[in-house]
């Protein structure tokens, strides 16, 4: 590195990990746009990249070119290296796990399906997990450098511990964080300058969340509510000014036990009628007058009844059941939270692709702030997004500090 590269470098090293989120979320197509966004020079953006692409995290088009019909100089295009280092992202539901690699930009490498069963053990099924993930790593002969877990559970901080599993049989207060991290050293996965993974975990939809926020529906909201069905339960979670907000130890937005209808299905709280069992695939099987089936997951069997049968009037009823909930719960979030967008994942996903416009005329209807129809209600538009926003957890440090969590001795 050249004397004058390293000055300006020394000047704009605290810009690497602003630089590489730009980068990370396709804000910064290019070095101009870099430049404007960090407020640095040329210079010091161009050693900036530069030093970004020796880490193996960006790539610098040595061509400079230009849109067609722009105007102005022609600048070098940034992207994240397709061939950089990885992630593990680990998902565990009600109904099996899956394990993929994502690199940068939310890109998914490659990706395994785990077991339709979930152990007791929480140790038994994340050991599972990490061997997965570990073959896909053996299979790509990819540089791993962080390692992140998506559970159906709130997951408190800072103990990194499963507080109410309810769809497992796990016992509450699971230490998954320190079994997650355990695993991952039992499995021999390193590859950061100071040896082992470190793991990451938090609650499905909170990465969720995450994930819509940084690559998908939800790029640009500044108070972006998200709300999902997985495959048993109903989470939520809010992102404000582009952090998730997870409360004062993790816990916030426990939406699924919102009371939706006070004489409805007894929940796993206590209570009766919380979206949690009245909007879940099981709600929608069971409203249709199906019998789920153990061939595959539940989300899978109510996805395909909807795709599939929706011109039955008995399918079409239960979706409209569902909608009404789901539509009431989400009015009672518009006016405590006031967000400026919602994103609904998972079978909610299915249920506003299908009928969004009856989901948002009953937002609009049973809400102060919908009334102005000024809260778009959108479906989310990644698939496996918690996965993504496991592998966010996980790519985090190196976005706080690219230098400190890869540079090697």
């Amino acid at each position: 590195m050249t004397q004058t590269r390293t000055t300006r470098l020394d000047r704009g090293r605290g810009a690497l990990g602003p630089a590489l989120a730009l980068v990370h979320t396709g804000r910064a197509p290019t070095r101009a746009v870099l430049t404007a966004e960090l407020g640095v020079t040329r210079a010091t953006a161009g050693a900036v990249a530069a030093e970004l692409e020796s880490l193996g995290l960006i790539t610098v088009d040595s061509s400079p070119g230009a849109a067609v019909g722009s105007q102005g100089r022609p600048s070098h295009r940034l992207a994240v290296d397709p061939g950089g280092p990885v992630v593990l992202a680990a998902q565990v539901h009600a109904d099996g796990f899956r394990a993929a690699l994502v690199g940068l930009g939310g890109r998914i490498v490659a990706t395994a399906p785990g077991c339709m069963t979930v152990d007791a053990d929480p140790a038994q099924v994340l050991g599972e997990v990490v061997q997965a993930g570990a073959a896909l790593l053996r299979e790509t002969g990819r540089r791993c450098v962080g390692a992140g877990l998506a559970v159906p559970s709130a997951v408190a901080e800072p103990e990194g511990t499963a507080l109410n599993p309810l769809h497992l049989s796990w016992d509450p207060g699971a230490p998954v964080r320190d079994i997650f991290t355990r695993c991952l050293a039992e499995a021999g996965i390193s590859g950061r300058a100071s040896g082992a993974v470190v793991g990451h975990a938090a609650n499905d939809l909170n990465l969720t969340a995450l994930a819509e926020h940084r690559h998908g529906a939800g790029r640009g909201a500044q108070h972006l509510l998200v709300v999902g069905t997985g495959h048993r339960g109903v989470g939520g979670a809010l992102v404000l000014n582009g952090r998730l907000h997870s409360g004062s130890s993790g816990l916030a937005l426990e939406v699924g036990h919102l009371t939706v209808d006070p004489g409805g299905r007894p929940c796993h709280c206590g209570s009766r009628g919380c979206l949690d069992v009245e909007t879940d695939p099981l709600a929608l099987l069971e409203a249709a007058g199906r019998t789920p089936g153990p061939e595959v997951s539940l989300l899978e069997q109510a996805r395909t009844l909807i795709r599939t049968e929706y011109t039955d009037p008995s399918v079409r009823a239960a979706v409209e059941r569902l909608i009404a909930r789901l539509g009431l719960g989400l009015a009672g979030l518009v006016n405590i939270l006031n967000p400026d967008r919602i994103v609904l994942g998972g079978l909610h996903r299915v249920l506003v692709e299908t009928d969004g416009e009856l989901l948002r005329s009953v937002v609009a209807d049973r809400s102060l702030w919908g009334r102005s129809g000024s809260v778009p209600v959108l479906a989310c538009s990644l698939d496996h997004n918690s996965l993504v926003g496991a592998a966010e957890l996980a790519w985090q440090p190196v976005l706080d500090d690219p230098l400190g969590a890869l540079a090697t001795a």
